[in-house]
Formats: C-alpha cells, structure tokens, sequence
C-alpha cells in the first residue's frame, strides 16, 4: 500500500488540512464535486447497460428463477461502483478523477475497503431519505464537507502533483 507522504504528514501535523494555510486542497471542490457525479452517474449508466444485458440473457436461460437474485446484484452496481474505486490506489471514481479530486481518510491516507463502503452507504442513505437537501451541509462548514463525509472519517480534496509541507 503505497501514500504520499507529504500529504499525510500535512494531515498528522495538524489533523485535518486547513482551507486558510492549505486553499490549494479546497479550490472549487463543490463544483468539480458535482460535476464529478454527474460523469459517475453516466459511468454507472454504461456499466448497468452491459449488466443488464447479461443479466436478461442469464434471466431468459434460467426460465425467470435466477430473476430475484439478480435484480438484487443489479441494485448493487452503483455501491460496488464508488467502494472498490474510492478504495483503490487513486483513491477516486472515474468522474472524481476528471475533475481532479480524491477522498481521503482523516489520517491522509486512502480509505479502506470497509471505509469506502461505509461512505457509500452513508451517501445513498442520507441523500436518499433527505431527497439532497443533506447536502446544503457543505455550505456551513469549513472543509465543504458532506455529512457523510464526517460521518464516516473522509475528506475530499483537490489531487495535486505535489503537496508539499503547510504554508
């Protein structure tokens, strides 16, 4: 497992960076945030399409008995979809990675597997039952953060070439 260090130095000196010393790590994250969703929305779109498609052959060959099973695995596209790439080695979706942003743990390293899939989780809930309006959460605190990004001990964060160490 492999992390920049410098990043992660900048997290442990202080715990979370600080959009006043570290702005580089906070310039318009909302709107590349938004925008990033939108691109992992159409990702999800394509990857439920092939799925689909094998699934209704899967669904035909099996006379309809294999249906409730996979309708189950199809709701499961969009959380495999952001837990296996937040947690992977870039520590971002493909639309996050667009708009130059990454998720990181409170520590500065990249989240874990269980993190990634608590985030997640916490996401689709929260946005869910509150129809977004969980999201205006953002806008009263300093970092920009999500409640699901408090909740489950996560930053997003610009990616940046080089971090180097604060001020």
């Amino acid at each position: 497992m492999a992390f920049n260090s410098s990043f992660v130095a900048s997290y442990r000196d202080a715990g979370l960076p600080d959009p006043e010393t570290r702005p580089e790590l906070f310039e318009g994250v909302l709107w590349r945030r938004a925008f990033a969703y939108l691109i992992d929305l159409c990702c999800i779109g394509l990857i439920a399409v092939v799925v689909w498609t094998i699934f209704a052959v899967l669904w035909v060959l099996s006379f309809g008995m294999l249906g409730p099973a996979l309708w189950f695995l199809f709701g499961l596209i969009p959380l495999a979809y952001h837990t296996l790439l937040v947690s992977g080695r870039r520590s971002a979706t493909f639309g996050m990675r667009m708009f130059d942003l990454q998720l990181r743990s409170w520590t500065g390293e990249r989240p874990v597997l269980l993190q990634a899939l608590v985030h997640t989780v916490l996401f689709y809930l929260s946005v869910g039952f509150t129809a977004c309006l969980i999201l205006l959460f953002t806008l009263i605190n300093r970092r920009k953060r999500t409640l699901h990004d408090v909740l489950a001990g996560m930053l997003m964060v610009r990616t940046l070439r080089y971090v180097g160490p604060p001020g």
